[in-house]
């Protein structure tokens, strides 16, 4: 067969992809995935009783929005590394930028507080479990997305699996926070933030394995 040939009968057919078919396959993601992470967290944790009364707190907002806009940035960043040659641009802001601006509290408020005082700030009363309990609720969200890249075409696996595991993460943290009693933003920018990166170096290691076309 002639090459000539060979291409013509490769392009038969062809048809091209619908427009927003990437935002699409990953807000399906998030549809499939947030009813699941709400089950987990409601039937494993609860909400925290006292929720409507938190409303009023400023650092109840700080614990819900700075992973939200994490998950925002890692829906932005799958979004464009889903499609080749698609550059990445300014997106990975959204989820860099919280995470410094949380730090950023932590650091003022663990240095205006007297050094006994310092470290029930950073431990809080669910150190040990907030980590992985985050992971395990963003854990539908990240099957979700790894499922939803793998019918795409990213051409930078281990970046878009991070993508997905922040985007997971995020979300997960931000369901999460209806449930944790903590407050202390040394406790956010620590352990927050760990259970975020949890599904962000799970989706930097298996995206290679799992996005390879």
């Amino acid at each position: 067969m002639k090459t000539d040939d060979l291409i013509g009968m490769l392009a038969t057919g062809v048809e091209p992809v619908p427009r927003r078919a990437t935002t699409r396959r990953l807000v399906w993601a998030l549809a499939a995935g947030l009813p699941l992470a709400a089950a987990i967290m409601l039937t494993g944790y609860g909400v925290r009783r006292d929720l409507v009364q938190a409303m009023f707190w400023p650092m109840l907002w700080v614990k819900i929005l700075f992973p939200f806009f994490v998950a925002w940035g890692g829906f932005l960043m799958a979004q464009r590394l889903a499609r080749p040659g698609v550059r990445v641009g300014l997106s990975w802001l959204l989820v860099a930028v919280p995470i410094v601006l949380v730090w950023a509290m932590a650091l003022q408020a663990w240095f205006s507080e007297p050094a006994a005082e310092r470290m029930p700030l950073l431990m809080g009363q669910t150190w040990r479990t907030c980590a992985a309990s985050i992971a395990l609720i963003s854990a539908p969200l990240f099957i979700a997305a790894l499922v939803a890249l793998k019918g795409l075409a990213p051409t930078r696996p281990a970046w878009a699996g991070a993508a997905a595991g922040a985007l997971a993460g995020g979300a997960g943290a931000t369901v999460y926070a209806l449930h944790c009693p903590e407050l202390a933003a040394p406790f956010l920018a620590v352990w927050y933030v760990a259970g975020v990166l949890i599904p962000v170096v799970l989706g930097a290691v298996l995206g290679p394995r799992l996005l390879r076309w």
